[in-house]
């Protein structure tokens, strides 16, 4: 049998090329490996993003983007947390078996907390209650489907070791095993990205290329890659070049080699180089941008796609439900 491996994606910006090379390929090749659950947490979106137009039109373009580059809801269980009912009843649960102290450690609020100290602001000065039990309802998402691995970034790691003293906590307090104890997977192989400034592209930093802009939009966002002022002629450091740092993780070994070879010998202009790097992302993403198009325009397809999955879910999400329901002493006796 195989074993689970859990994707959360928040829908809190419009997917980039970072997202897709950090995330959304190598999440999508776990496939192959695991049994696949990949949820989109618009509920956890709640903490920062107050519109409920703006947290449903993220959800339908993370939803798309994932669809429409490769992710086959037949082979795989891709839903929305806020239908799945169980993952609510399960936080509050697990709550109660999480230590105050644990959360006081988690590397977002304490990070939100210092900023506050520094700043000569109260400690919990704009941190409302989701932000501090965050964690909970993560430990909630990767707990209920019997995680073993969740793919994450070392920033995330404790995500995942915070959701594992959670299910410790409650397997003691209830004497049986009622939460399988999951591990962070830690993927070498995905790539950070940088962005047009040179900094880890990022929509917080305003520099990134998003996945299915128009050709026009595309063009002009690589034209904008900042370049040092070394003329056509002169050789240049293909390590030192924002341009070519993008274009490498998309172009084949060959070409990469090519590149290399202009850019040291001299010759290659950067104007020359957007041009190529713009065309080696039209061609790489031109069809799915069609599919996405496609996606986008019939929501409630795309709704039914995520209601399947998450019947999908619940299959699973009840029978341990009940299970638990019955060791904490809820319900009928």
């Amino acid at each position: 049998m195989k074993k689970v491996s859990l994707t959360g994606i928040k829908p809190t910006g419009t997917p980039h090329i970072g997202n897709y090379l950090g995330a959304i390929k190598p999440a999508i090749e776990l496939a192959r490996e695991y049994k696949a659950y990949y949820f989109i947490a618009d509920y956890h979106a709640l903490t920062t993003v107050k519109s409920g137009p703006e947290v449903q039109r993220m959800s339908y373009e993370v939803a798309c983007t994932w669809l429409a580059l490769g992710l086959n809801p037949d082979e795989v269980i891709f839903f929305r947390q806020s239908d799945i009912p169980e993952l609510f009843e399960l936080n509050w649960i697990l709550s109660c078996s999480t230590a105050k102290g644990l959360l006081n450690r988690a590397h977002a609020y304490k990070n939100l907390v210092d900023k506050n100290v520094e700043a000569g602001r109260t400690p919990d000065d704009g941190v409302n209650a989701g932000v501090f039990n965050y964690p909970v309802l993560m430990a909630a998402d990767i707990l209920m489907f019997g995680s073993d691995v969740v793919p994450v970034g070392l920033d995330q790691k404790q995500h995942v070791e915070i959701a594992r003293d959670i299910a410790l906590a409650v397997n003691k307090d209830y004497g049986k095993k009622l939460l399988n104890l999951p591990e962070p997977l830690i993927r070498e192989d995905v790539m950070t990205v940088p962005g047009l400034d040179g900094r880890k592209m990022s929509k917080n930093y305003g520099n990134t290329i998003p996945i299915f802009l128009p050709p026009n939009e595309l063009r002009k966002r690589v034209m904008r890659i900042v370049t040092d002022s070394k003329q056509p002629s002169d050789p240049k450091d293909p390590e030192n070049d924002n341009i070519f740092a993008i274009y490498r993780h998309f172009a084949s070994p060959e070409a990469i080699s090519t590149v290399r070879g202009e850019y040291e010998r001299g010759g290659k202009s950067y104007a020359e180089m957007k041009q190529q790097l713009f065309e080696l992302l039209e061609e790489t993403f031109s069809e799915a941008r069609v599919r996405y198009d496609e996606l986008m325009s019939n929501k409630p397809h795309v709704t039914e796609l995520l209601l399947q999955g998450a019947e999908k879910a619940r299959a699973i999400s009840r029978p341990l439900m009940n299970q638990i329901r019955k060791a904490v002493g809820a319900g009928p006796a």
